[in-house]
């Protein structure tokens, strides 16, 4: 087998537990690129056995087709590299032999497929997982470039998996009708990190010649994003400052408008976000109302607020319901809307009241609490799937209720 192995010099345990199940994740999205619900649920798989992150495939192999293997503790993410002119061979085929081989290299015998993109089914059909998750965090056929075939695929993995999971509630009522064994869990969070917001007195390098007041945005700027609001808003009010930090991708950078206070920070690990998260004086979500941001449900949303931070965005259904029937972020879509809930935010002289429910709506909620009910789920309907015999993917946790 031809493949690059990486191996972190800090990887002091790859062992797997007897009783737990290979997981192999198909991703649409990259492990590098920005840290969310994949990252989330997948390092929480991790600490109990083995987790193989397979990435779409980058045609840059200059000679011979292989895979980058990079290992930390029990995650291996795999990259294949596939030569830029396959000469007429079949780029999937390509894949499903040099997985093949890792699969057998790794002896990768008893395992479960949880799948992010349905285009990875070309490869998957090759392989006989025991069990078969599908995670569907977004509506991929109304994003920028999606695969024509995608909707079909889709339909294909909805007729293969086992169980399936939404990333919010809307998207959850779009999909009910395609299986039966389906259950939303909107976005969660990792508070204890972004709590760190609230302490935290000095700025990034980067950000402390910004001048008050900061209005925040961290995310990916694509198709979803209101250029057009931002820059209505920066126009009118020019002594408010907008950070946007993240990396720009699918639109045309030089569409951003180009204004002194509005500034582009560019992309920031995620351990990092809090620091800028602390800086601000409200965070925003300026996502456009259109097919691609419909069925998202964003994870920025609970994270800005485990900050301590008050939030104002577009109306994104998952956004509406709960956090502003719940008072608990402003909704505003045009400039008129946004600059009368951000006048009321920096003039608010006492958020103690509104932070005291925000702590308490948001004690419900987590990343441990999704996992732990996914995995009670997954328990289950693979004990049904076995007429009864148990054969749990992770079979050391505590019985939890499950709420969806």
């Amino acid at each position: 087998m031809r493949y690059m192995n990486y191996i972190n010099p800090f990887n002091l345990n790859q062992t797997t537990r007897k009783d737990t199940m290979d997981l192999v994740c198909f991703s649409h999205l990259r492990w590098n690129f920005v840290y969310q619900r994949p990252q989330h649920l997948m390092s929480r798989f991790l600490k109990h056995g083995r987790v193989y992150f397979i990435e779409e495939p980058l045609f840059d192999a200059e000679h011979t087709s292989y895979l980058e293997l990079s290992r930390k503790e029990n995650l291996t993410i795999v990259i294949p590299h596939l030569k830029h002119d396959l000469s007429g061979q079949d780029p999937t085929l390509q894949q499903i032999n040099l997985l093949k081989d890792l699969f057998k290299e790794e002896a990768i015998i008893d395992y479960f497929f949880w799948y992010y993109t349905p285009m990875a089914l070309t490869i998957g059909n090759s392989f006989t997982p025991k069990f078969i998750v599908y995670d569907c965090m977004d509506e991929l056929s109304s994003f920028k470039f999606a695969p024509p075939e995608l909707k079909e695929r889709e339909k294909e993995l909805f007729s293969k998996a086992d169980l399936v999971f939404t990333g919010g509630y809307n998207l959850y009522h779009a999909k009910k009708s395609f299986h039966h064994n389906i259950y939303p869990f909107p976005s969660s969070i990792d508070k204890e990190h972004f709590m760190q917001a609230r302490q935290i007195i000095a700025d990034p390098v980067d950000q402390t010649d910004i001048p008050h007041p900061r209005f925040g945005f961290y995310g990916v700027v694509d198709e979803r994003f209101d250029i057009d609001l931002i820059k209505e808003v920066a126009e009118r009010k020019p002594e408010w400052q907008f950070v946007i930090i993240g990396p720009v991708i699918k639109i045309d950078s030089e569409s951003l408008p180009i204004m002194n206070n509005i500034h582009y920070l560019g992309s920031k690990n995620y351990k990092e976000l809090p620091l800028y998260l602390a800086g601000w004086g409200v965070a925003i979500i300026p996502f456009l109302r259109n097919e691609a941001t419909k069925y998202v449900s964003p994870t920025k949303t609970p994270e800005y607020l485990a900050g301590g931070k008050p939030v104002i965005s577009t109306s994104i259904i998952d956004v509406v319901t709960p956090y502003g029937t719940n008072n608990l972020v402003h909704i505003a879509d045009t400039a008129d809307e946004f600059i009368a809930a951000a006048e009321l935010e920096l003039n608010r002289a006492d958020r103690s009241q509104w932070l005291q429910k925000t702590d308490a709506f948001l004690s419900k909620n987590s990343w441990d609490k999704t996992w732990r009910k996914m995995v009670r789920l997954i328990n289950n309907t693979r004990d049904s799937k076995l007429n009864g015999k148990s054969n749990n993917i992770i079979s050391n946790l505590n019985k939890e209720k499950i709420y969806v």
